[in-house]
């Protein structure tokens, strides 16, 4: 049904343009809003008083990953981990190879309903699940909409656990990507062979698609590149082929040479900068001196909220980076820009938050940016509308039983947990 926002203040999310007014909402992919400066008299309207309220673009998560939504509270590892290899090993790699679909549709839809509650409609994410491989795309596309998330999946597909399932990952990567929009996923250069690499580029291009790659997240990727291939992770990549895809997204990508930055820059390829993480992981600092301006931000899996993802960058930013209000806010958006040139569905005008930002002091164009980075939170959003239709209400989800997912996601949890022992 289409939705009526009325008497709210509209803050373009570009131009950053204020104006009071009420907005017609339209349902489907790519729908439209219509501006209007009366109310009609149509009762079939699903209306929403908007009044003292501010309403904008929703937000975007340019690298996430599902497979870690269940890892929150989990015990310590077998080994304490000292560098970043050891944490993908006693971590990361442990909990992905437990996975199970349950565990799968449990992460997806307690992930989607986060990303929903923070005002994220759209998310890119980078899954991995080396032993329940099969249909896990699927799994996590359908739970995404069930809540009523945007999407633009991959598998993260890798030789560490034996060619046998680098093949499952890009036979489970193709049979997606014949019925829907995806990238293909490789999970970082130390981990996928000659091989692996030329049959991922060959199936992007067939299937006109992209690379979705984490890339000298830490140093060991450089090091491992070097002492295998002769050559650094991003010229690897480049005489791949990997970089010829305006749809192929770089991850990470802190510890990258002035040469491998400048085949970055002269390609169409994206960067997605996800802050917290690298600092979570102790691997270092992103710095954009060199790499153009198609930088984007993510979460890895740390969490869904975007705007706290902003913050991240801006504030660890001030001394690695070149990074001021307006870039960090580009940055942030920046996502909408590489699915609308991608031409990716999901995420078009209808796609609209509802802010309940109660500043004690004056919010306009001029002084935006200021209130981005230093006043509105998450909590703040009130409702969320996603391809034209109402997913968030008052701050609740209304699309799924959140509380039954929750509560299964407990279950799923301690599976998981007990099963990574």
């Amino acid at each position: 049904m289409t939705i009526l926002l009325t008497n709210g203040i509209y803050i373009h999310p570009t131009t950053l343009e204020f104006t009071l007014t009420n907005i017609l909402v339209h349902e489907g992919f790519q729908g439209e809003i219509e501006f209007l400066n009366y109310i009609p008299e149509k009762s079939n309207y699903t209306i929403i008083d908007c009044r003292g309220k501010y309403i904008t673009h929703s937000f975007a998560n340019g690298h996430h990953h599902v497979y870690s939504a269940l890892a929150r509270g989990m015990g310590a590892p077998k080994k304490n981990p000292e560098n970043f290899p050891e944490i993908l090993e006693y971590i990361w790699w442990t909990l992905d190879k437990a996975l199970d679909p349950d565990m799968i549709r449990s992460s997806a839809l307690v992930t989607a309903m986060a990303c929903a509650k923070s005002g994220v409609t759209f998310a890119i994410d980078h899954h991995a699940s080396p032993f329940a491989v099969k249909g896990s795309l699927e799994t996590i596309a359908q739970a995404f909409d069930e809540v009523g998330v945007g999407h633009l999946l991959c598998y993260e597909i890798s030789d560490r656990d034996g060619l046998d399932i680098a093949t499952k990952g890009l036979e489970e990567t193709a049979g997606y990507l014949s019925k829907r929009q995806g990238l293909v996923g490789l999970h970082a250069s130390f981990t996928v062979g000659k091989e692996t690499l030329k049959q991922a580029v060959d199936l992007a291009r067939e299937t006109n698609s992209g690379i979705h790659i984490h890339v000298a997240e830490d140093v060991s990727d450089e090091a491992h590149s070097l002492q295998t291939y002769n050559e650094r992770v991003v010229n690897r990549l480049f005489n791949a082929g990997a970089l010829d895809f305006p749809k192929t997204i770089l991850g990470h990508c802190l510890h990258l040479d002035e040469a491998e930055r400048r085949l970055v820059a002269g390609s169409p390829a994206w960067i997605v900068q996800n802050m917290e993480s690298n600092l979570n992981n102790s691997v270092g600092f992103f710095n954009s001196e060199g790499l153009g301006e198609r930088i984007m931000l993510g979460t890895d899996g740390m969490h869904s909220d975007m705007l706290r993802s902003a913050k991240s960058a801006f504030f660890a930013g001030h001394n690695f980076d070149s990074i001021d209000y307006a870039e960090t806010y580009r940055r942030f958006r920046n996502v909408h820009n590489y699915l609308q040139s991608n031409n990716f569905k999901g995420d078009g005008e209808n796609n609209l938050l509802v802010l309940d930002y109660d500043t004690p002091t004056p919010f306009n164009s001029s002084n935006f940016l200021g209130h981005f980075l230093f006043g509105i939170e998450a909590g703040h959003v009130l409702h969320v509308i996603s391809n034209g239709k109402l997913i968030v209400e008052n701050g609740k989800i209304i699309t799924v039983d959140e509380a039954r997912i929750l509560k299964d996601a407990h279950i799923q949890a301690e599976r998981l947990w007990k099963r990574m022992r």
